[in-house]
């Protein structure tokens, strides 16, 4: 579960190889004093991270200003794909931010426009208008309301049900943690809308029934009327796991929401731009859905984040009516077809692929040598590595958030476990990584592992 840290500096191991450098305590003494400034001031929940003060990065490489060196398996939290200081990524924050414009609202800026013409022209046929906002829960929250209306408007009030997932995460804003799967962040809403509804998610482990019969039966078996679904809402894959649903299963929820009348959202924040080894998360499912959000990796620097969808959709609401303060930041905007290019333009889609199967073939052999893995899930360069008490399924916390806290020991920068109990440990390094800090990575993750599991 989520720690808190004193901030002591402890003694570790030193490391010094090509790519990982570790040549003081952790946290190092000297970074110290700004760490104690952070916890003086910001809220608690801003805790919980292993406590490294971050002073530069660089492609898949991060830096603390004391000397030690990491390789990223974070990409901060999903958002470096095209890797840390992409230098066509600085260069277009630079030259936008040169020119003298650095927000117009919904004004038009030429940012925006290059940004949104290339991004629609590359998404599937009928997919192509786009709204840019500013966070993943935004776009979620979005995507709700597109849902809703759209619902009205083919099936009256009573089509308002957003199905989600069970251990779904959207967001942490009113409605994305409504729509989320996770009843703990749910506790502080207390009057939960009726509207939303999760159903357990086909990821073959924790839910082993993965068949689409199960959805439409679990539907039936609690109450809610198929016609009375305005859309279904799923991560392409989950980020509490790095599940993805079987395709067949897929194909068959495009066809039923067809059937109803419901919209079809996938939340592409964690998934897209390459992440999974192609360049929209949904292609592994051969379908399209009706909407879909986006963020973390849109820019691989600053805060954007996108609606996309079929345009009798995302024009139900007429002119002025759906905004956003920084909506197609020009600097943001300019970053975020930097980075597009960049992830096109070198190769990083194929690059993921590639890495992704040798990172997933060594992840899988070590499950087999350690049954405190209980599953590895996951596609391209994300993967979910769920820890679990001796004996079962049952989360074990503790355990993963030792694993990372000893990779971070080793040079290799993760962050806090997640997913039900805390017990996944994450690993998503940008898509620029190359096979030398991949296998120098997996080498150092295994002995952590082997170090933790067998002490």
């Amino acid at each position: 579960m989520p720690r808190e840290f004193s901030y002591q500096p402890k003694a570790v191991p030193r490391v010094e190889t090509k790519l990982r450098r570790i040549v003081t305590d952790l946290p190092a003494p000297s970074t110290v004093p700004v760490l104690e400034t952070l916890l003086r001031y910001e809220l608690r929940a801003m805790q919980g991270q292993p406590p490294i003060l971050w002073d530069h990065a660089e492609g898949f490489q991060i830096w603390d200003g004391a000397g030690n060196c990491w390789i990223d398996w974070s990409s901060g939290v999903l958002i470096t794909n095209a890797g840390h200081s992409h230098p066509a990524v600085v260069d277009a924050i630079v030259k936008q931010a040169q020119s003298r414009l650095l927000a117009s609202y919904m004004f038009p800026n030429v940012a925006r426009a290059k940004f949104i013409e290339r991004f629609a022209n590359l998404l599937p046929e009928g997919h192509r208008r786009v709204f840019l906002l500013s966070t993943g829960s935004e776009a979620v929250e979005c995507c709700i309301k597109l849902c809703r209306t759209y619902g009205m408007k083919v099936g009256g009030r009573s089509k308002h049900i957003i199905v989600s997932f069970d251990k779904a995460f959207h967001g942490r804003t009113l409605g994305s943690q409504q729509a989320g799967g996770i009843p703990a962040l749910k506790d502080w809403i207390v009057n939960v809308d009726p509207g939303f509804v999760q159903v357990p998610f086909p990821d073959g482990y924790r839910t082993p029934d993965a068949s689409f019969e199960f959805f439409t039966r679990y539907l039936a078996d609690h109450g809610v009327e198929a016609n009375n679904v305005a859309g279904v809402m799923l991560e392409t894959y989950q980020g509490g796991t790095g599940a993805f649903a079987p395709k067949a299963y897929m194909q068959s929820l495009r066809e039923w929401c067809t059937g109803h009348k419901a919209l079809l959202v996938c939340d592409e924040v964690q998934a897209g731009f390459g992440r999974t080894g192609t360049m929209w998360g949904f292609e592994h499912y051969g379908i399209v859905p009706d909407l879909s959000s986006w963020g973390k990796g849109i820019t691989s620097s600053l805060p954007l984040a996108a609606v996309a969808g079929r345009p009798d959709v995302m024009d139900l609401h007429p002119p002025g009516s759906m905004s956003s303060t920084h909506t197609g930041s020009p600097v943001c905007a300019a970053a975020a077809l930097a980075s597009l290019d960049a992830i096109v333009n070198e190769g990083l889609v194929a690059n993921a692929r590639h890495m992704g199967e040798l990172l997933h073939g060594r992840l899988h052999a070590l499950k087999l040598r350690f049954p405190r893995i209980g599953h590895v899930a996951g596609k391209g360069l994300v993967a979910g590595v769920l820890i679990v008490k001796p004996g079962g399924k049952e989360p074990d916390g503790d355990l993963a958030w030792d694993i990372v806290a000893r990779c971070v020991e080793k040079g290799i920068m993760m962050f806090a476990p997640v997913g039900l109990g805390g017990g996944t440990v994450k690993i998503n390094p940008p898509l620029c990584i190359t096979e030398e800090a991949m296998l120098e990575a997996l080498g150092a993750f295994e002995e952590a592992v082997a170090e933790v599991v067998n002490r």
